[in-house]
């Protein structure tokens, strides 16, 4: 379940018919995203009969910085739930990364805990080339694996649906590579629901003003199933502004949903 939960904030994929080279300058749209640090609420939304949570409650703070040449990004994350027995679980997460702003190259470093215990570590880094490229592990044992044609990293899947979004497009594919998961990229199916949204003329929070935004699902699948006719592993509704801040969100895992609920939001500053 953290895998889901991490990815709901760390993707957006791009047009599977365009897969682009690499280039060695940074994107377009890279110097659009806002460096920013947003706190949001997690809540219970449905539970399935089957899975006995009668309650969720968390909190989540995901920070982005410009580091010049290239975004660093800092995701903490606190969930507890509550079965039927009134058992309670407590689980957390600390996700960072560093991603070079031409989207060729990844560091990535999470740590998973349960009871404050921790029971997960991974970290390594990727590159990625018009061929797809390699993911490299340290934890939790170094392996390499191979990433597929057309794998983007997280900033620039966000940058490329944004400019996808903005173009009219309603569908979206591509593998994900994030380092929230051992075994490489995991393939994304994104649809764009409604049309693009015009900037809010009482925005709630500053940073947003002038923003338009776009409502998408993204869908996560096993690696070739992706576009075909299998079943999401998991999917997150949520709603993306301009700047790359998001809001709105829905995390469905199939037993049960959460909903992420933006309380603060704030630009953090940074040397560029």
């Amino acid at each position: 379940m953290r895998r889901h939960i991490l990815a709901a904030f760390a993707v957006v994929p791009f047009l599977a018919w365009a897969l682009p080279a690499i280039s060695a300058e940074p994107q377009e749209g890279a110097g659009a995203m806002l460096a920013h640090r947003a706190a949001y609420r997690l809540t219970l939304d449905t539970s399935r009969d089957q899975a006995g949570i009668q309650r969720a409650e968390g909190a989540m703070v995901f920070e982005v910085q410009d580091a010049c040449e290239g975004w660093t990004t800092r995701q903490r994350f606190t969930l507890v739930l509550t079965d039927r027995d009134g058992n309670r679980i407590e689980t957390s997460s600390d996700y960072s990364t560093f991603e070079a702003k031409d989207g060729s190259h990844l560091r990535f470093s999470l740590t998973q805990m349960t009871e404050g215990a921790v029971t997960q570590r991974i970290s390594g880094e990727a590159s990625v080339t018009p061929e797809g490229g390699r993911a490299r592990y340290q934890d939790p044992a170094p392996n390499e694996v191979a990433l597929p044609r057309g794998t983007l990293l997280p900033m620039m899947h966000t940058i490329r649906a944004l400019a996808t979004a903005r173009a009219g497009q309603r569908i979206l594919s591509a593998p994900l590579m994030d380092g929230t998961d051992e075994d490489g990229a995991q393939d994304t199916s994104t649809f764009m629901t409604g049309s693009w949204q015009e900037p809010a003329a009482q925005p709630r929070f500053p940073a947003l003003a002038g923003q338009g935004s776009q409502r998408m699902r993204i869908s996560f699948f096993e690696p070739g199933q992706q576009g075909g006719a299998g079943t999401p592993n998991y999917e997150v509704a949520l709603r993306y502004y301009a700047n790359g801040v998001a809001d709105d969100v829905h995390m469905d895992f199939g037993e049960f949903s959460v909903v992420g609920e933006l309380l603060e939001l704030a630009p953090t500053p940074g040397a560029c």
